[in-house]
């Protein structure tokens, strides 16, 4: 396995291609320019009854959050549609691991588990795995989100009504639950988490959205083995030696067309917190970025 460290800086080409991407999916160029088989919606299965739905989530070093996700559907698996739940992480992340071996062998009514280790440059650039698992799931809908989303009592039970005969090509959740912006030392990140851990309501407030942001990205099957996960962007598809903004988010709604269409799920969570995975603890430039967090926490509730 490459050790981040490995990987070669993009050169001087690479980083301007990117930044003209960046640009051009913020509306300046049509995102059909850049893709050859995206889908209409009257061309897609409108699937009914009981679905199979897979969730993508990934993991770099944030294990205590994904403790949350995985006991959220250890107790609260679904009864209306089947699961299979994929999650990339690195082996080189051994808490994650360690909570991985805890899981793999746990067997749930509707539930498959598909933990998938990357090369940990891979996993960095989070487009890869999602990009992977687009194009080789089977399910009729995908919903692409991140370990600090937790899915309580009849989440994915309600989605699976939503999805009922829909033919959107994206989909996502109008409202969730989210905490406040979390310091590292808060008590929900550092209590020990199992499956008769329970997370008080009250720690939660409502939180609106106006379309699909990279954990609330719900894509019809179809499109996601046809497009994939900006798999016709290469720039999106190169491992990084650190974690890095998610710019190809935007980029995958460019690219369909399409910021999504809301729909209304229970009990779906979102734990918020200061602390990026891109940050380094010491980086005079990550005080900066979480400062910047928190102001923008207490002015825009972002």
């Amino acid at each position: 396995m490459n050790h981040p460290a490995d990987v070669k800086q993009d050169s001087l080409f690479s980083r301007t291609l990117e930044l003209a991407l960046r640009f051009a999916a913020s509306g300046l160029l049509p995102g059909r320019w850049f893709i050859n088989n995206r889908p209409k919606a009257s061309e897609l299965t409108a699937r009914s009854g009981h679905l199979k739905l897979e969730i993508v989530s990934h993991c770099w070093n944030y294990a205590r959050f994904l403790a949350y996700q995985l006991a959220s559907i250890a107790k609260y698996p679904p009864t209306a549609c089947s699961l299979h739940f994929t999650l990339f992480y690195s082996e080189q992340d051994y808490k994650t691991c360690e909570l991985i071996k805890q899981y793999q062998q746990l067997e749930l009514p509707n539930v498959s588990w598909n933990f998938q280790a990357l090369a940990t440059p891979k996993l960095l650039r989070r487009a890869i795995g999602r990009n992977k698992a687009a194009k080789t799931s089977s399910a009729d809908w995908v919903w692409f989100t991140d370990c600090d989303v937790l899915f309580f009592e009849n989440c994915l039970d309600s989605l699976a009504q939503q999805l009922q005969n829909r033919q959107q090509l994206l989909v996502f959740p109008r409202t969730l639950k989210a905490t406040e912006l979390l310091e590292a030392d808060a008590n929900l990140l550092t209590e020990q988490v199992d499956l008769n851990s329970d997370i008080r309501s009250t720690e939660f407030k409502l939180r609106h959205y106006k379309k699909a942001t990279g954990p609330i990205q719900i894509v019809h099957g179809d499109v996601a083995r046809q497009c994939g996960y900006c798999d016709s962007l290469s720039v999106y598809q190169r491992p990084k030696p650190v974690w890095v903004k998610t710019y190809e988010d935007r980029a995958f709604r460019w690219l369909l067309g399409t910021d999504g269409v809301p729909i209304e799920i229970d009990n779906l969570y979102l734990i918020r917190h200061v602390q990026k995975g891109r940050y380094q603890p010491k980086s005079r430039l990550s005080a900066l970025r979480r400062m910047n967090r928190r102001i923008k926490a207490a002015l825009f509730n972002k």
